[in-house]
């Protein structure tokens, strides 16, 4: 996978992830409200996946995340909204999937749920599903009514390590053979990162000042010479519906190959 902040503003990142079984791609942007003790923030965008044995591309809206009392030692996240899912080459059925807002007043029994359905093109429903997102989907159409979905088990120590999950984890790990072959702007090289995650908390928020400030005269050399930044590994294109949205222009692997990014002039971000 390859990610990478194409826009600083407004904030816009983008990722692209192939194999043989899948290809997906999608841009982040947002907008945030403030709601006093809660931060919504309302993404834009869609999320894109290709099976390239069965010809499907599969496209996504993204939900609403609320950071509550933000200001306060007790926040937490919940999501919210409507997912729609449709396959942009076969249009025989359509899964729509709601988050369902959390009452106030309710007890944690009812946080994180789910309901879903999937119908087909004259609006018939094929399959209904839910349960909570933290702990389990399930079927109950199917033949046999079956868990059809359930997160990972947490890794051990998962607390220290701000809640993530395995794959989170991993995200930063830099082995001493992959280090050589990364471009300086991969973010696990990021010095302030890496200080976070080794538990430097103090000496993280200092370098990342410094970090920071080093990108801010970067952008006032470039605006003083009338350039804007170009994103390396990806393009401005139109989507389908035209839609402005960033894509892979399909040249890290190559240049990571050959000539390898420590044989090129890169751009000094720390």
């Amino acid at each position: 996978m390859v990610c990478l902040q194409v826009c600083h503003h407004p904030p816009i990142s983008a990722c692209h992830a192939e194999s043989e079984s899948f290809t997906f791609w999608q841009d982040q942007r947002w907008k945030n409200k403030f709601w006093g003790k809660s931060l919504e923030i309302v993404p834009t965008g869609m999320v894109n996946v290709t099976l390239p044995r069965y010809g499907d591309h599969y496209e996504w809206n993204k939900v609403v995340t609320c950071i509550h009392n933000v200001l306060s030692q007790q926040r937490y996240l919940e999501h919210y909204g409507e997912v729609t899912i449709q396959n942009l080459t076969n249009n025989t059925c359509t899964c729509k999937i709601t988050f369902v807002k959390s009452r106030y007043w309710g007890s944690d029994s009812n946080k994180n749920e789910v309901q879903g359905t999937v119908i087909d093109q004259s609006g018939n429903v094929i399959h209904r599903f839910g349960g909570l997102w933290h702990e389990g989907i399930f079927c109950d159409t199917l033949p046999t009514p079956k868990c059809i979905w359930k997160p990972n088990t947490q890794p051990k120590d998962y607390l220290l390590y701000y809640g993530f999950s395995s794959f989170a984890m991993e995200l930063n790990e830099l082995t001493p053979n992959l280090k050589p072959l990364l471009p300086p702007t991969d973010t696990r090289l990021r010095p302030d990162q890496r200080m976070l995650e080794e538990g430097m908390v103090g000496e993280a928020d200092k370098k990342k000042d410094e970090v920071e400030e080093i990108q801010r005269e970067r952008r006032k050399h470039l605006s003083k010479r009338g350039e804007e930044h170009v994103p390396r590994f990806f393009k401005k294109a139109k989507d389908s519906c035209g839609r402005d949205v960033w894509l892979t222009n399909g040249t890290y692997w190559e240049l990571r190959n050959n000539p390898g990014f420590s044989n090129l002039e890169n751009v000094t971000l720390w």
